[in-house]
C-alpha cells in the first residue's frame, strides 16, 4: 500500500468536496490508465497509487479514520482482497457519462406499463355544451388469452437469459470504458422464449378493438382530455396497462362560435326595424327566444343574453350569448319601393345631420382634412 499522502496523490487540498475529488481522479485516470501507457510499469503503479486513495478518500467512514490517523486507520481497510476492483472504480468514476452503474452493477428494468393511448373524437357543438355519452371503439392490444400474456407455448414458461443473467442489460468492456446496454438476447426482458405461443408468436399480446362508452361532461372543449384508466395498451406481463386519452375536437357550427364559456352570433335585420325598433326570434342551443331591438339601433350593435352560453365544466356559472346585429340592405325592389325608397331618401337629405349624425360627422372631418391640405 502506497505510503505517499493521498491528497497529495490526488493534488487536492484537505477540504476538498466529494464531486471535485471525483474529477481530480477522473483527470489522473485518464492519463494514467495502463490502456494508453501500456507496459510502462511506473506509469501503472501511478494509476494504482490514484486508484487507492480515491478509494479511500471517497469513502466518508475510511476518510476521517485517514485524516484521524493516517495510514494506520485505514491500512485494514485498503489494498489486498478487501478494496474493489478496477472495473468497480472506474465504472464508479465514469458511470455517470455511460450510463453505467458503478461497480459493475446490474439493474432489472422489471415488467413495463403497458404504452397510453389517444384517441381523437369530434363531437358536435351541442354535445360539448349540453354533455354526451358516445361509443367509440378503440383498436389496441391485450394480453394473450392462449398463454396469458407470457409468450410461450402452453405447458412452458419463459426462461431466465442465460446472456444478461435475468436483469436484461449487460456491461461491455470497450478498452477504458465499461458501457451497459440492453441485453441483445432478450432485448430487456431478463427472459427468452423456447417455444412460442402460437397465437401471439411469443408476443404475450395480440391486437384487439374494445367498444367503449364515453361520457362527456358538459363544457368541454377543443383539446380537453379524457381520461379512461387502464384502457390503454397491455403492459408485460404482471405490468399495468396504460390509460387511454380521449382527445376532444368540437366541429365548426353553422351559427355559433365559441370563446371560452360565452357564444357569439350574428342577427341580421332589416332596414325598417333597425329604424322603428321591433322583435325578433333569435336561437339559442336551449331553443329560441325573443330578442327586443330598440328603435335606430346601428349595425354592430352587440346584445347579451345571459345565461344562454356555456356551463363551466367545474359549474358554478353559465356563460352568456353575444348577439351582433347586422343591417341588412334590401335587394330586388319593385319600383314602387324604389320609388318608396327615393322619397325617404329626399326627406332624410332636407336634415342631414338630423337623421345621419355619423355620416355628417364623417364628411365634416373629410372636408377639414382637405381644407388643412
Amino acid at each position: 500500500m502506497s505510503k505517499r499522502d493521498y491528497y497529495e496523490i490526488l493534488g487536492v487540498s484537505r477540504d476538498t468536496q466529494k464531486a471535485d475529488l471525483k474529477k481530480a481522479y477522473r483527470r489522473l485516470a485518464m492519463k494514467y490508465h495502463p490502456d494508453r501507457n501500456q507496459g510502462d510499469k511506473a506509469i501503472e503503479e501511478k494509476f494504482k497509487e490514484a486508484k487507492e486513495a480515491y478509494e479511500i478518500l471517497k469513502d466518508e467512514d475510511k476518510r476521517a479514520a485517514y485524516d484521524q490517523y493516517g495510514h494506520a486507520g485505514v491500512d485494514q481497510q485498503a489494498g489486498g482482497g478487501g478494496g474493489a476492483g478496477f472495473s468497480d472504480i472506474f465504472g464508479d468514476v465514469f458511470g455517470d457519462i455511460f450510463g453505467g452503474g458503478g461497480g459493475g452493477r446490474r439493474t432489472s428494468r422489471g415488467p413495463a406499463r403497458g404504452s397510453d393511448l389517444r384517441y381523437n373524437l369530434e363531437i358536435s357543438l351541442e354535445q360539448a355544451v349540453h354533455g354526451s355519452s358516445v361509443k367509440i371503439t378503440v383498436p389496441r392490444h391485450i394480453h394473450c388469452k392462449t398463454c396469458s400474456g407470457s409468450g410461450a407455448k402452453k405447458g412452458t414458461t419463459p426462461e431466465t437469459c442465460s446472456t444478461c443473467g435475468g436483469q436484461g442489460q449487460v456491461r461491455m468492456q470497450q478498452g477504458m470504458f465499461a458501457v451497459q446496454q440492453t441485453c441483445p438476447s432478450c432485448r430487456g426482458q431478463g427472459k427468452t422464449i423456447k417455444d412460442k405461443c402460437g397465437s401471439c408468436h411469443g408476443q404475450g399480446k395480440v391486437r384487439d378493438e374494445k367498444t367503449l362508452s364515453v361520457k362527456i361532461p358538459a363544457g368541454v372543449d377543443n383539446g380537453d382530455r379524457i381520461r379512461l384508466a387502464g384502457e390503454g395498451e397491455a403492459g408485460d406481463a404482471g405490468a399495468p396497462p396504460g390509460d387511454l386519452y380521449v382527445q376532444m375536437h368540437v366541429k365548426e357550427h353553422k351559427i355559433f362560435e365559441r370563446d371560452a364559456e360565452n357564444l357569439y352570433c350574428e342577427v341580421p335585420i332589416d332596414f325598417a326595424t333597425a329604424s322603428l325598433g321591433g322583435e325578433l326570434e333569435v336561437p339559442t342551443l336551449d331553443g329560441k327566444v325573443v330578442l327586443k331591438i330598440p328603435q335606430e339601433t346601428q349595425t354592430g350593435k352587440m346584445f347579451r343574453l345571459r345565461g344562454k352560453g356555456v356551463p363551466a365544466m367545474r359549474g358554478g356559472y353559465k356563460g352568456d350569448l353575444l348577439c351582433k346585429v347586422l343591417l341588412e340592405t334590401p335587394v330586388k325592389l319593385t319600383n314602387d319601393q324604389r320609388d318608396l325608397m327615393q322619397q325617404l331618401r329626399a326627406s332624410l337629405a332636407e336634415k342631414p345631420g338630423k337623421h345621419s349624425p355619423k355620416a355628417k360627422n364623417w364628411l365634416d372631418g373629410v372636408k377639414s382634412f382637405f381644407d388643412n391640405l
